[in-house]
């Protein structure tokens, strides 16, 4: 094994020692290895790989919830799990290289593709899409043939989505089921042994995620595999600037069609009236308004139906996870990518702006930072122990875009400017936004939406973007200019430095997520919390909820997290706190909503 897949297994690796280790049972892993082939675990998917393969009594059935509820699974639905997919990625690689196990593998994967084909007959309204992701995933392990057809049929399904999107489908569930796909091509990748088809899969992903990072060529570029050709232009993703359809204000969008017409044009002068002239092709072009009649509307939706999509589905998405260390025979810094993979949904607001609230999984960690980090503050501590319960974070700070469609809708209790910020750009994070005026945009939005959005309270600010790390940044010891918007002229831990961008960015233009999926938590622009400002921890709130102070008068400070594009990398870091007046509006502040659960207000 070489030094760089050694370090690229050294966190999970890690990761399922303590788990054992925790438990202080080998036969633990024992199952977390059968765990790791299917794609999405339930319970009772759990209990048969027990019941089925350790009927030996050496992995006793307390396993199958440790396991489930460990940090090595994160739950994606009502009784739905993933495995971590560094673990995932991690387990199944120990054991590429083993015979005994190759074999074993085989067979797990037809017990799997048996019990998938059990359940569909059985309950015909299981998640559908579901099964067939297991079944897929199993058939990858037995043989190159069946390996070679599960590729086709990923293929088929995606030229079935192609086809959905041009005769002018449902975009919002094209997406979400193309989001989904690729999602799991990636995952299957080292198995399929397909590279056309998973680099257009990674292509598709970076679209979903930030189609502005992609370059028009990529997006044109043919990827062959097999007899199909996939072209990322041809689905309902969102593309990179000068790539959009046209459209005009208050209409559909604009369908361009070619065809070829002609006219006759005469050869010459002395031609008569009874010579017939030359026929000349022309090829033009059309563009074409599409209106729905009467009997193609949509129907309107039953009390059932809209109680459904009150609560709003999830889908999957990927992303990179970015670590920074010490190379260990040069002392340089280097940065190591990962893929990381969450749940998000996705708040429509207007045509393609949506916001993209992110799954945080409940947990406990630890709050504040130790007394030996470097540039520790005292107002950082005590470190305390914080329960927080699951939730859902805006994926990046409120763009100008989101800020600009909510000002529109009916105010609650103030005025707010429709353009704010010092840094124009729709993409860019709205700034000089009061924490009044913060608290109003998510009044405005939990009234459009029926749902609850508010800003988070601070534990679960420092909770989110730790992401289950002690360090001072989620990326590690110090901070780089290649990751994060921020003074990188400044040294930090004898850290790399860079040019300044001395002012907002692009929210996700670095590319990079932390291991729940959120990005720009260090640097950019600040974001506001709900807490009033205290000078330390001591009696602070350990449930993850806000810390008020009821009898305060209405301008108390309040606190604000993660430093700003103007800031030097220690105010960065994960633990620090400032505060500001809640009145005042300045070029380095912005905000980060929050949505308990996702469902309909009663």
């Amino acid at each position: 094994m070489t030094v760089t897949e050694t370090t690229q297994w050294t966190e999970p690796a890690q990761q399922v020692d303590r788990f054992v280790a925790r438990f202080g049972n080998q036969a633990y892993r024992l199952l977390a290895e059968y765990a790791a082939l299917p794609l999405v675990l339930t319970p009772e998917l759990v209990h048969y790989l027990r019941v089925e393969f350790l009927r030996d009594g050496r992995v006793p059935w307390e396993a199958e919830v440790d396991l489930l509820l460990s940090d090595l699974c994160s739950q994606v639905g009502h009784e739905l799990y993933a495995m971590d997919t560094q673990v995932r990625a991690y387990l199944l690689h120990q054991m590429q290289d083993d015979a005994v196990w190759q074999q074993r593998q085989r067979e797990v994967a037809q017990v799997l593709i048996s019990y998938v084909s059990y359940l569909s007959r059985i309950d015909p309204k299981r998640r559908q899409k579901e099964l067939d992701a297991q079944r897929l995933a199993a058939m990858t392990y037995l043989g190159d043939e069946s390996c070679q057809q599960a590729a086709e049929e990923i293929v088929e399904r995606l030229k079935q989505l192609e086809q959905a999107g041009a005769a002018r489908g449902s975009e919002r569930g094209i997406r979400a089921e193309l989001a989904q796909l690729t999602r799991m091509t990636q995952e299957l990748a080292p198995q399929l042994k397909q590279p056309a088809l998973a680099e257009f899969a990674r292509l598709v992903q970076q679209l979903l995620r930030n189609p502005e990072a992609v370059s028009l060529e990529a997006v044109e570029r043919a990827y062959q595999v097999g007899e199909y050709e996939l072209v990322a232009s041809s689905f309902p993703v969102r593309l990179p600037t000068g790539t959009q359809a046209t459209t005009m204000a208050g209409f559909p969008p604009l369908q361009t069609l070619t065809f070829e017409t002609g006219r006759w044009v005469a050869e010459s002068d002395e031609t008569v009236a009874t010579d017939w002239p030359t026929l000349e092709a022309q090829t033009v072009q059309v563009a074409e308004l599409y209106f729905a009649d009467e009997a193609e509307a949509e129907p309107e939706p039953d009390s059932a139906t809209q109680e459904m999509e009150a609560e709003p589905a999830l889908t999957s998405f990927s992303f990179e996870v970015a670590t920074i260390r010490r190379e260990g025979e040069t002392d340089q810094w280097v940065i190591d990518w990962v893929p990381g993979a969450g749940r998000l949904y996705e708040e429509p607001l207007e045509d393609d702006l949506t916001l993209e609230m992110v799954a945080i999984p409940g947990g406990s960690f630890v709050m504040g930072s130790p007394e030996n980090e470097p540039e520790r503050q005292s107002r950082e501590g005590p470190q305390h122990q914080v329960q927080v319960s699951a939730f859902y974070m805006g994926r990046y700070p409120v763009t100008q875009a989101q800020w600009q469609f909510v000002v529109a809708l009916p105010g609650v209790e103030r005025e707010l400017s429709p353009a704010p910020s010092h840094f124009k750009g729709a993409a860019r994070p709205v700034e000089r936004v009061s924490w009044w005026e913060a608290v109003e945009f998510c009044a405005r939005l939990s009234a459009y939406t029926g749902r609850e959005y508010r800003l988070p309270s601070e534990s679960q600010w420092e909770y989110a973007c730790r992401a289950n790390t002690t360090t001072p940044f989620h990326f590690g010891a110090t901070l780089s200019p290649e990751l994060a918007n921020y003074h990188c002229s400044s040294v930090y831990n004898d850290g790399p430095t860079g040019d300044r961008i001395d002012e907002t960015s692009q929210v996700g233009q670095f590319g990079v997520a932390n291991a729940f999926g959120l990005s720009d938590m260090h640097g950019n622009v600040w974001e506001w919390c709900l807490d009033h400002y205290h000078s330390s921890y001591e009696g602070a709130p350990t449930d993850g909820s806000a810390w008020i102070d009821q009898s305060a008068k209405e301008n108390k400070p309040r606190i604000r997290r993660g430093g700003a594009w103007y800031d030097v990398p220690g105010f960065c870091r994960s633990a620090y706190r400032d505060i500001n007046d809640p009145r005042g509006s300045y070029s380095v502040i912005g905000f980060r909503v929050l949505c308990v659960a996702p469902r309909a207000l009663t």
